[in-house]
């Protein structure tokens, strides 16, 4: 109880401090209170994570109270339409678990003939983040790894090396489409970055750091893998390998792909389709999930109340609409135009610095905080960059890298990591400490962000 009321009083007492900093530094009183309030459910979220859709809800409300900000802006800041867009997504991969499709995929990539450590290694890099970049994070990290657990115990070694190259490559894996991670839509939704401008410039940056960090994983865990081999040929069972995991492809799942596909296609083809219509930027990119997703609950319509009730995640939407009123709130009051102001004045007005300071800041944010967290706080801090004059597009790029691949860093940093450690622990008893992750989550981190950084800088193609 006394360490309950510590953090408590320690989470009141460091927001009233940020607020009242940004008061005396020259920020008008609601800009402060925006800033403590928004800092408060940031902490919240830290220090009390079961609570965190809590401190969201609180708040608001005193925004609204104080007047800080009214009821049609909370509307304006709200991102519906980034929460109508994951509603439909999740209903569609609700439809892909019922049909078994990422069993199936899992399965068909993991029949590699003679399998060595080597090339277990290197496949469920590549698997992790495919599917994260085409699906999400959660999701992936969730098929692939009872892939690991079951591969792994049938062989006889410790999942644990295993499952963190899963992760830390699924982490890579969803920067590289909007598809990938909840900030992924969340940018695109507020940069007017298209999906084209993602496979033409995340995908290709992706693909360099997952090939980067490969060698990483294959000496950091040579021990691991040596042994997986000698495992391998010790059972000497390839065939019966293939057929513990070998899944026929029956008509709902061959359905349940065709849709998939096709949706991806719409998506992929969203501002084209947008400029021969004449609608708005990214409404077709909206829109598609939701007519899918509405086709999926007529043909299914025996499972269309679980796929609203089970598979859409809505604690965690609420959370982010309500993020993303305090992140907008910010916005709305002109504190961000002042951070953003600020930041120049500090880096000389040197872009460069700019994309850099941006990037490890983010980073380093990710690394302790969710990522939607931090994105939504700085979203409006890279638009205050816009009344000045500057270019955004690089900072977007260093803005969704350093959310992403910022998570690799600690045990803590994305959704996927946690899910990860739940499941190794829960299933096979084994606890992944802070240190058995930190080691290859900072060196992998590092790499990858060093090599964003000289990307965004050096490369002309991303400004």
């Amino acid at each position: 109880m006394k360490t309950l009321a510590l953090k408590v009083f320690s989470l009141f007492l460091f927001a009233f401090s940020l607020g009242a900093c940004a008061y005396f530094s020259g920020m008008n009183s609601q800009q402060a209170l925006s800033i403590g309030i928004f800092s408060a459910s940031i902490l919240g979220t830290l220090f009390f994570w079961d609570f965190r859709l809590s401190f969201a809800f609180i708040g608001t409300a005193i925004l609204l109270i104080t007047n800080t900000i009214d009821l049609e802006h909370i509307i304006e800041f709200s991102s519906l339409e980034v929460i109508l867009f994951l509603i439909g997504m999740m209903v569609v991969i609700g439809l892909l678990k019922d049909s078994g499709a990422f069993a199936w995929i899992v399965s068909l990539i993991l029949r590699a003939p003679k399998l060595t450590g080597k090339k277990f290694v290197i496949l469920i890099t590549v698997l992790s983040a495919a599917l994260a970049a085409t699906i999400d994070e959660v999701t992936s990290i969730i098929f692939v790894l009872a892939a690991i657990l079951e591969i792994c115990e049938y062989f006889e070694v410790n999942p644990m090396p295993f499952m963190i190259i899963s992760v830390l490559a699924t982490n890579i894996g969803s920067a590289a489409t909007v598809l990938g991670n909840p900030i992924g839509i969340l940018i695109a939704s507020k940069s007017g970055l298209t999906f084209e401008d993602f496979i033409a410039k995340a995908l290709p940056l992706s693909c360099a750091c997952l090939l980067a960090i490969i060698p990483v994983f294959l000496f950091w865990y040579r021990k691991s893998i040596k042994h997986f081999t000698e495992q391998v040929n010790k059972f000497g069972a390839n065939d019966i390998l293939i057929k513990l995991i070998s899944i026929p492809a029956d008509k709902n799942l061959r359905i349940s792909l065709w849709i998939f596909g096709i949706m991806l296609i719409f998506i992929s083809l969203h501002h084209r389709l947008e400029v021969v219509l004449g609608l708005p930027a990214n409404t077709v990119l909206l829109a598609v999930p939701l007519i899918v997703s509405g086709a999926v609950m007529i043909w299914k319509n025996h499972r269309a109340r679980k796929f609203i009730e089970k598979d859409v995640e809505w604690w965690t939407l609420l959370f982010f609409l309500f993020l993303f009123i305090q992140a907008g709130t910010l916005k709305y009051t002109g504190a961000t135009v002042f951070i953003a102001k600020n930041m120049i004045d500090a880096t000389g007005n040197n872009q460069n610095l700019l994309i850099s300071s941006m990037l490890w800041i983010s980073t380093i944010g990710s690394s302790i905080l969710d990522n939607v967290v931090l994105v939504a706080a700085f979203i409006p801090v890279v638009q205050g960059f816009q009344a000045l004059n500057m270019n955004l597009q690089p900072l977007w790029w260093a803005l969704l890298f350093g959310g992403c691949l910022g998570g690799n860093i600690t045990l803590i940093g994305s959704t996927a990591n946690i899910v990860a450690v739940g499941i190794l622990e829960k299933e096979k008893k084994i606890k992944v400490n802070f240190l058995n992750w930190l080691g290859i989550g900072l060196t992998v981190g590092l790499i990858t962000v060093l090599i964003v950084m000289a990307v965004l800088i050096f490369l002309p193609f991303y400004r």
